[in-house]
């Protein structure tokens, strides 16, 4: 019997310890992980696995989310990725630059596990 292919999700964001409880609380849900610290890193991931969904951090060091939301809806790969924003930037203009960049979704840090969750199974396309 072949085994179902668990959904990749993107998890793009600079603080180590919320990486690590983010990737264990989806790898629990049955979710596969990929990382990067940075946009520029997220963009090299992003083309090279492809994943079903983007959790992307606004404030990061060489290039911040709302760029790298720019490049990946430029990039073929990604065009139609779901990009949830996932910060702890809470003014209105941020929240309308990502609705402007197209961000799927935007979620204010510190966000409450099951609402992260339930936001990856509402935008992460089955596979």
């Amino acid at each position: 019997m072949k085994q179902k292919q668990k959904q990749k999700i993107l998890l793009v964001d600079d603080e180590p310890e919320f990486v690590e409880m983010t990737r264990m609380r989806l790898e629990a849900n049955d979710y596969e992980v990929v990382t990067a610290s940075n946009g520029r890193e997220c963009l090299r991931v992003a083309e090279e696995e492809k994943p079903e969904l983007i959790l992307l951090d606004v404030m990061m060091p060489e290039m911040d989310g709302f760029s790298a939301l720019g490049k990946l809806r430029r990039l073929p790969e990604t065009r139609t990725t779901p990009i949830v924003m996932l910060t702890a930037k809470r003014d209105t203009r941020s929240i309308f630059k990502s609705k402007d960049l197209w961000a799927t979704d935007y979620l204010m840090k510190p966000c409450d596990p099951d609402e992260l969750l339930e936001t990856v199974r509402r935008y992460a396309r089955r596979v």
